[in-house]
Formats: structure tokens, sequence, C-alpha cells
């Protein structure tokens, strides 16, 4: 036990040190060659952060154990959401990019929609994963185009060009730490809860999901500590697209059987992972920033949302009153506050629009 442990802790070392070099590597980068910030956040952020989730599932998905693949994705795409967005947005207000609402929010909503879909009669077959792949390459090749072309070099551009290969070395030392630490922590959390008794989704969903999604939330919270705000937004929103479309897709084309399905799984944690894609359409459209009452409110929600699986696992006689105050008065409030948001907003906008037509 004394082994795991340090497992563990030499595991989150290895990542919050991982995550620092990720993001100070990926920013310079993204600076010398004029790539927008966003651009990155989206796809070499989410790319490396999302590597432990792709190990994981493989290894699972080889291993026979559906539910800890399965759990491992829902569950990360939730505590992106809830845990890391919140945690980030209690520490520092964060800017919400345009394009996120636009285009790569939608895309997330779209495809969590997709996915649940896909798993309504109960296992995800070959074919689908296969339209994940697809719609992968489709994504990247939008944003690539999207990229925008860099613009002529200045003085001061040219002498940051010389330090590439240096952001380089840092940001694929970072990734593979980020990756290493994962991996060890992983494992070692999983010891602990197998030595509790708790259930293969529950693990997925929890200790797996959390560990895996460890590199997001120590480099979203690194992120957000340098006020690399858009970086912190769009590395977690392409890390759920990624996780749906690169983690789940290349793990069904590549496991040779269907993915089955839990039925908990259809019927509570998707469609709160639902819940919380949604949810994120009225709080990033309000002045395009998450503020910190409403990262509080996510980091609420996820702290609920492990009471529930803990209630659950444990088959405690308060899950039956607990899940109705959730579902009877908790979730209904939230429900009206957004919609209450979101008119306001519009209202707002509509307005800001009037004023500017009579003028």
């Amino acid at each position: 036990m004394i082994t795991t442990i340090l497992w563990f802790i030499a595991g989150l070392a290895l990542m919050i040190a991982g995550a620092e070099l990720l993001v100070r590597g990926a920013s310079r980068l993204a600076t010398s060659f004029g790539i927008s910030k966003l651009i990155v956040g989206l796809t070499v952020v989410a790319f490396g952060t999302s590597a432990p989730e792709l190990a994981v599932s493989l290894q699972a998905g080889f291993e026979g154990k559906p539910d800890i693949m399965l759990g491992n994705i829902v569950g990360s795409n939730i505590t992106n959401i809830l845990l890391i967005l919140g945690i980030s947005a209690m520490i520092l207000p964060l800017k919400v990019n345009p394009r996120l609402i636009r285009l790569d929010v939608p895309v997330m909503i779209g495809l969590t929609l997709l996915l649940f879909v896909f798993v309504l009669n109960g296992v995800i077959h070959f074919w689908e994963s296969l339209v994940f792949v697809i719609l992968l390459i489709t994504y990247l090749v939008i944003l690539a185009r999207g990229s925008g072309s860099t613009v002529e070099a200045s003085p001061a551009r040219r002498k940051k060009k010389t330090s590439r290969p240096k952001s380089l070395f840092y940001t694929l030392i970072g990734l593979i730490m980020l990756v290493a630490g994962a991996r060890w922590l992983v494992d070692s959390a999983v010891l602990f809860a197998e030595a509790a008794g708790v259930s293969e989704l529950v693990i997925g969903l929890t200790v797996v999901a959390i560990g895996t999604s460890l590199p997001e939330i120590t480099t979203s919270i690194v992120a957000a500590i340098r006020r690399e705000r858009e970086l912190v937004i769009s590395s977690v929103v392409g890390s759920n697209i990624l996780n749906i479309l690169a983690v789940l897709g290349i793990t069904g084309v590549i496991l040779p059987d269907p993915i089955a399905v839990s039925d908990a799984l259809i019927r509570f944690d998707i469609l709160l992972l639902l819940a919380a894609s949604f949810a994120c359409i009225p709080i990033f459209f309000t002045g395009h920033v998450i503020s910190r009452a409403e990262g509080a409110l996510f980091f609420a929600y996820f702290l609920a949302y492990v009471l529930y699986l803990w209630l659950s696992s444990a088959e405690h006689l308060a899950l039956t009153a607990y899940s109705f105050t959730m579902l009877a008065f908790v979730l209904p409030l939230t429900l009206i506050t957004l919609a209450t948001i979101a008119v306001r907003e519009l209202r707002k906008r509509g307005r800001v629009w009037r004023s500017i037509n009579k003028e």
C-alpha cells in the first residue's frame, strides 16, 4: 500500500510539472507561428491532454472492461465541464472566444447527442466508431483551414522564432510527463478503488475519469494562473470533442468486438453529460465570460454528481431522497436560472442592435 501511495504522489507531481511545460511551450509556439492560442488549445493541448484517456480506453477495451472504457470517456467529459471549468473560473473569470460559441461548442453538443443516439441500443458498433473517426478528420480539416495565415515577421517576431525548438521541446516533454504521470496515478488509484469494492463503472466514471482528466485539470489551472484564459476553455472544449471523436472513435475501430454499453450509463451519466454540455450555451453566451459565480455553480454540480455516484454504489438509504431532491428542486431551479440568463442576454443584445439601427 505504501508503494501505491508513492506512485500516486509521483504521478501527480509529474503531471503538474508536465502541465506547466505544456502551457509554456504551446503558448510560445502559438506566438512564434502567428497561430491563435484558441487553435493551439483546440488541437495541440487538447490532443496531448486526451492521450491518457486514449491509452486507458484501449487497455480497458482489450482487457474486456467496457464499463471502465466508456466510464472513462463520459466521466472525463463531465469532469472537464463541471470540475475543470468550475475551478478555473473560480481562480480567474474566463474569457470565451466568440468562435467557440459559433462552432466548437455546438460541435461538442452535437457529438454528445450523436453519442447518446449511438448508445441507445446498448452497443457501439464498428461503423459508428468509424463515423466518429471520419468526423474527427473533417473537424481537423476545418480547424486547419480556419487557423489563418501568419503575418510578416517583425524583428521581435524573428527573435521569437529562434526559440521554436526550445518551445517545441518544452511542449513534447510536457506531453510525455503528462501521459506518464497520468498512467502512474490511474494505476494506483484503481487499486485503491478496487480495495474499496466499487464497481468498474463507478471506477471508470470517477477514479479513472478524474485521473485521466488530471492533465486537463492541471493544464487549465496553470493556464488560469498564467492568465491564459482562452487556452483554458479551448482546451476543455477541444478535449471533450477529441474524447468522443478520437478516443472513442479510434478505440472502437481498433477493437475486434462491438463495445457494450451499461444501462446505468445510458439512463443517467450520458444524460448528465448532455445537460452539462447544453448548460455551456447560456453561461458562455453571457458577456463571453464565465464568472466566478458560474464556475462555482459548475463545481457544486460536480460535487453533487460524485456524491450521487457514491450513494448509488454503496446502495445507501439516502439515495432515494437525494435523487428526488436533485430532480424535483435543484435541477429545475438551475434550468430556470440558465433560461433567465439567456433571455436577459438576448434582450440586452436586442436593445443594443435596435439602438445601432436607429443611429
